[in-house]
């Protein structure tokens, strides 16, 4: 995930730390359980600008193949043509289109693409706070929500259930949990 801006005294740049975020999704299964997975891989900026927030960006790029459920069976059949097809499309990406305070937070706007399909999402962001580590750099964190309708980006493969239903749901929930390093100027 990246926020960017034209650069001000202001504006500061962060890296997205991906051993520190946690980019996570869930849906219904059998329409009674929920089922859980995670990307491993993700990169992205963060440009802030303190003194006008509505001017900052940010970027993320997921690595489709990093998709883990803890079930191979069902991450192999998440990497197929059925869904990512990882083959093809090996990354996803967002890019935000703006800012808006919203509550304690902001909603940043932005296109998140799937398949070389893109939709505008809205993700619902709360600033956890920053802080020293223990190399002299500095840390932001950043948590995020959205839902999504897979079929909005091509992923429409399903099962019918003989006692009426679908296998897998189509409103997807998306949980990130962003660690991000502050680049020197």
């Amino acid at each position: 995930m990246s926020i960017t801006t034209e650069s001000t005294s202001t504006t500061t740049t962060w890296q997205i730390d991906p051993a520190h975020t946690n980019v996570e999704f869930s849906l219904k299964h059998l329409m009674i359980s929920t089922v859980r997975g995670r990307f491993g891989a993700v990169s992205g900026t963060i440009v802030l600008d303190e003194a006008n927030p509505s001017a900052s960006t940010v970027t993320a790029e997921i690595d489709t193949t990093s998709i883990d459920t803890r079930q191979e069976q069902r991450d192999a059949h998440l990497r197929s043509a059925d869904f990512f097809d990882v083959e093809n499309y090996p990354t996803l990406g967002f890019r935000s289109t703006s800012v808006t305070p919203a509550g304690d937070g902001f909603d940043v706007a932005g296109d998140l693409t799937i398949r070389d399909v893109t939709r505008q999402v809205v993700l619902h962001v709360t600033d956890e706070g920053r802080g020293g580590d223990p190399w002299g750099g500095e840390r932001a964190a950043f948590s995020a929500t959205t839902k999504i309708d897979r079929r909005d980006f091509g992923l429409t493969w399903n099962q019918a259930l003989e006692t009426g239903g679908v296998l897998v749901s189509n409103d997807i929930k998306i949980t990130l949990e962003v660690q991000a390093v502050k680049q020197a100027d």
